[in-house]
């Protein structure tokens, strides 16, 4: 799992049949110059942290056939705490 913070969103007016309905954010990966493509089930907002998994694991969070998605967001962060 990566922690991500949201830099904006994609727009796409064409994709493959295969997509699922949703947004598709652009996150900024913490403490990296990295940036991904992540699908968003959860309706995230512009400077949220975030937690993406990537691979087979993001697709295989779909029902039925797998669509063509290999990061996806599981879950916003409201804190963290270092011991």
């Amino acid at each position: 799992m990566i922690k991500a913070t949201v830099a904006g969103r994609v727009w796409s007016t064409k994709k493959v049949k295969e997509m699922p309905a949703g947004s598709i954010l652009e996150v900024r990966v913490d403490e990296s110059s990295s940036t991904l493509l992540a699908f968003d089930p959860l309706n995230c907002g512009i400077g949220e942290k975030v937690i993406v998994a990537t691979g087979s694991v993001a697709a295989a969070w779909f029902q039925g056939k797998s669509p063509p998605i290999d990061a996806l967001i599981i879950g916003l962060i409201d804190e963290t705490h270092s011991s």
